[in-house]
């Protein structure tokens, strides 16, 4: 029998999504210390992208329900001195009991995928974030409950947080504006398959008219540091500003995965403002992936 993975959220139905949001909310509000449903079980993080929140968030999580955590990183394995991904896989699957990757190729994650006998969860890649939309989408039913049929505005680089809000439109049904700057729109086949569910915008003033929540990222990602000019001219017409909130709807949300940089993709009268919930937004990391950890584990 072939273990559930977590590489997309296309992995999951529409319902499961929603059973893992509201599960996470649950498990942030009754945090029990006798609840461990994972007594015994070790998490391999992998890390060739390092991170403060998927660390400590996954970590934190499989200590709460009773398990551990190895961290591995290139320098301490063999993943960074030439092994075949497919005999890393099969050896790491066979000593532990799930498998997370933060790394640059997408193609890293489906090879250890394809090859794990456990389940394998993808923390982030060049083409997609899924973790961090169940945190984004928990944040958001806390906050203002359902959002099937809401209107989200993405604004900044078509990188993979915005690819994985495509998904996340599919599966939730919502309407997904993205205003990008020629050149740095999201993946084509990826866009194609939301269909009607998303609108491009060439200006992000259009794209946050009547959105119940604004999301952004940085315009340089890790790995792209030496685009950072010829990026920061790109975008520069794509800060979220208070005008941008302001053509939203009063109610609207701003939310950010961080680090975030002030005063470049965000102005900080915004993520320090009353609409920002990047905070509550960065904690939900860890309940949301607590209920990815039980749906995958537990089952």
């Amino acid at each position: 029998m072939h273990p559930r993975h977590f590489i997309s959220l296309l992995d999951i139905t529409a319902s499961e999504f929603r059973a893992i949001i509201n599960r996470g909310i649950d498990l942030k509000a009754d945090r029990d210390p006798d609840y461990q449903p994972l007594k015994g079980r070790v998490l391999a993080m992998i890390f060739e992208k390092s991170s403060t929140r998927t660390r400590i968030s996954f970590e934190s999580g499989m200590a709460h329900f009773g398990g551990s955590a190895l961290f591995l990183s290139p320098r301490d394995t063999q993943l960074g001195r030439g092994e075949p991904l497919e005999d890393s896989a099969r050896v790491i699957s066979s000593m532990v009991d799930c498998i997370m990757l933060r790394t640059y190729h997408h193609e890293t994650v489906t090879t250890f995928a394809e090859y794990s006998s456990v389940p394998v969860i993808n923390a982030l890649t060049d083409l997609l974030h899924p973790c961090q939309l169940l945190a984004d989408m928990q944040t958001y039913f806390e906050e203002h409950g359902e959002i099937q049929g809401r209107t989200v505005a993405w604004i900044g680089d078509g990188n993979n947080m915005c690819h994985s809000y495509i998904n996340a439109a599919r599966l939730l049904d919502f309407k997904l504006h993205i205003a990008c700057p020629a050149g740095y729109l999201p993946n084509r086949e990826i866009l194609d398959a939301a269909g009607e569910r998303v609108t491009l915008f060439d200006n992000a003033l259009d794209a946050a008219k009547g959105a119940d929540l604004i999301v952004t990222d940085v315009w340089a990602s890790m790995g792209q540091e030496q685009e950072q000019k010829q990026r920061e001219l790109a975008f520069n017409n794509y800060q979220v500003t208070p005008q941008i909130m302001a053509n939203a709807r009063p109610w609207a949300l701003f939310m950010h995965c961080l680090p975030a940089h002030r005063g470049e993709e965000v102005s900080a009268a915004v993520i320090d403002g009353s609409q920002s919930v990047v905070f509550a937004e960065a904690e939900n990391r860890l309940h949301a992936q607590k209920a990815l950890l039980e749906f995958l584990l537990c089952e």
